[in-house]
C-alpha cells in the first residue's frame, strides 16, 4: 500500500529534512514558475480560463496570473493553466510529467488565503512535489504510455500533499484526501498541442485543493482511493511499483533530478536542439537531409509531422528542428506563432529531417546527422542528464526570467522567494498590471 507510507511523510517531515542543495532547486522551480506564468497570462487559453473564473466571481482570496483576485480553487485552477500555457516549466523524467504546474498554484493559493509564512509555503511546496514524482513513478511508463498524462494524474496527487499539510491535516486526514483526489485525477495525452494540455495542469491543481479542503470540513471517502480494488491503480494502467516509487523516502529527494526547460517546446525535443545548438548553420539549400534518432517514447508524444498551429509546433521534431536550424530562437515563446507553419522556407526544411526512435538511447539524450550537398556528414549528440552546476543553473533560469518578465521583476521575484518573504507579495507580482514584458 502506498496511502499510508505516503500519508505519513506528508504530515509527519519536518523542515529540516531537506538538503540545501533540494531547497534552492525549489526556489529555482519557483522562479521558473512564476515567470513561465506571468508570461503566459495573455495566451488566449489564459484569457479564456481566467475569464470563466473572474465571470464567475466569489470570495476574493488568492491572485492569479493577469487578473485579480478570486476564490482559492478558482486560483489554483487558473494558474495551474496559464503557467503551463506557454509549455515552458520544469520537467522531472522518473516519471515524465511537469510538477510545479500543479504543485506550486494549488499551494500558493491556499497559502495566500490562510496567511501562512514563506518557509511553511516552501516546505509544503517540496513536499507535494516530492510525492506527485514518485506517485508517477508508481504509475510507471506503462500509465504514461497508455495515454495519461502524468502532470495531471500524479499531479493531482502532488497537488494534493501540500494542501493537506498547508491546511494541517494528520496522517489519516491526509489519506483521505490523497484517497478522495483518487476520484478526481485525470488528465490525456490527448490533449497536447491543444488548450487541453495546460488545461491538465489546472485541473490537477484545483483537484489538490478542493479534495484537502472537503477534508478539513469533515468529509468522509475511502482513503484507500489510490490502492484499493477498482482504485485509481487498479483502473489507469499503473505499475504499482511500491519499492521503487517509495525507496529512501523521507531521506533521499527525487526532486532533486528536475530539469528546467530553455527551449520554449515539449521537453522531448530539448536534447535535439542542445544537440545542434552550437551547429554552424549552412544555407537552407546546403542541407540535403537531417536524421534525428531519440528515445522511442518520445515519437508519441512530440512528433506531430505537420502542425498547423503554433500549439502543435511545440509537439513537432520536424518542425522544431527546421526553425533551429533557419535561426529562429527556439528558447522565446513568440517564435511558436501559427504563420511560422506555413513559413516556405520552414516547410521546406521540415521536410528533409527524419525521425526514428532508437532504443540504444535514453529518454535524456538525442543524436543527430545532418548531411550536406558537399557529402559532409555532421554528427551530434547531446545528453540532458550532463552534469549542470546549481551555479550554472541558478544563472541561465535567472536569465530565462529577466528575458520572460524584465529583469527588475525577476530580481524583485528572486529576492521574495530566497527570502521566503509573505506570499502574498508573489500574488501581488502576478496580478493584472505588466503582464508580459514585451521587450521580446
Amino acid at each position: 500500500m502506498i496511502t499510508p507510507r505516503l500519508a505519513d511523510f506528508i504530515a509527519f517531515t519536518e523542515k529540516t529534512a531537506a538538503p540545501w542543495q533540494t531547497k534552492r532547486l525549489l526556489c529555482l522551480s519557483m522562479l521558473d514558475w512564476v515567470a513561465c506564468g506571468i508570461a503566459g497570462a495573455d495566451e488566449p487559453v489564459s484569457r479564456i480560463t481566467r475569464g470563466l473564473v473572474e465571470e464567475e466571481a466569489g470570495a476574493k482570496q488568492a491572485h492569479v496570473f493577469g487578473g485579480h483576485r478570486v476564490p482559492v480553487r478558482a486560483a489554483a485552477l487558473v494558474n495551474g493553466t496559464v503557467s503551463h500555457a506557454l509549455d515552458f516549466d520544469d520537467t522531472h523524467f522518473a516519471h515524465i510529467g511537469h510538477p510545479s504546474v500543479a504543485v506550486i498554484p494549488a499551494a500558493l493559493a491556499l497559502a495566500e488565503h490562510h496567511d501562512v509564512s514563506g518557509s511553511v509555503l516552501q516546505h509544503a511546496m517540496l513536499l507535494g512535489l516530492e510525492t506527485s514524482i514518485r506517485v508517477g513513478i508508481w504509475l510507471g511508463r506503462t500509465h504514461y504510455q497508455t495515454g495519461f498524462h502524468q502532470t495531471a494524474t500524479a499531479g493531482t496527487f502532488g497537488a494534493t500533499a501540500a494542501s493537506a499539510r498547508l491546511l494541517g491535516l494528520d496522517a489519516s486526514g491526509t489519506a483521505a484526501a490523497l484517497g478522495l483526489a483518487a476520484t478526481r485525477a485525470s488528465g490525456l495525452q490527448s490533449q497536447f498541442g491543444t488548450m487541453g494540455k495546460p488545461f491538465n495542469a489546472g485541473i490537477a491543481a484545483a483537484n489538490g485543493v478542493e479534495a484537502s479542503l472537503l477534508i478539513a470540513r469533515g468529509f468522509e471517502p475511502n482513503s484507500s482511493g489510490i490502492d484499493t480494488l477498482q482504485g485509481f491503480g487498479d483502473t489507469h494502467a499503473s505499475e504499482r511499483d511500491v519499492e521503487s516509487a517509495l525507496f529512501e523516502l523521507g531521506k533521499r529527494w527525487i526532486f532533486d533530478g528536475i530539469h528546467h526547460k530553455f527551449h520554449a517546446c515539449c521537453h522531448g525535443l530539448h536534447a535535439t536542439l542542445e544537440a545542434i545548438a552550437n551547429y554552424d548553420r549552412p544555407k537552407l539549400d546546403d542541407i540535403v537531409s537531417v536524421s534525428v534518432a531519440t528515445h522511442p517514447r518520445w515519437l508519441t508524444v512530440c512528433n506531430q509531422s505537420n502542425p498547423s498551429t503554433g500549439l502543435g509546433a511545440k509537439f513537432s521534431f520536424r518542425l522544431v528542428v527546421a526553425l533551429a536550424l533557419l535561426g529562429y530562437d527556439t528558447a522565446s515563446p513568440e517564435t511558436f506563432r501559427d504563420e511560422l507553419c506555413f513559413n516556405p522556407d520552414v516547410l521546406t526544411l521540415r521536410d528533409r529531417v527524419a525521425v526514428a526512435g532508437c532504443s540504444g538511447l535514453s529518454e535524456t539524450q538525442a543524436q543527430v546527422e545532418i548531411a550536406h550537398k558537399t557529402n559532409e556528414m555532421h554528427k551530434m549528440f547531446y545528453d540532458l542528464d550532463a552534469p549542470m552546476s546549481l551555479s550554472e543553473r541558478e544563472t541561465r533560469i535567472f536569465a530565462k526570467a529577466a528575458t520572460l518578465v524584465g529583469e527588475e521583476r525577476a530580481s524583485k521575484l528572486w529576492d521574495i522567494i530566497k527570502k521566503q518573504s509573505d506570499p502574498s507579495e508573489i500574488g501581488l507580482l502576478i496580478r493584472a498590471s505588466e503582464t508580459r514584458h514585451k521587450s521580446h
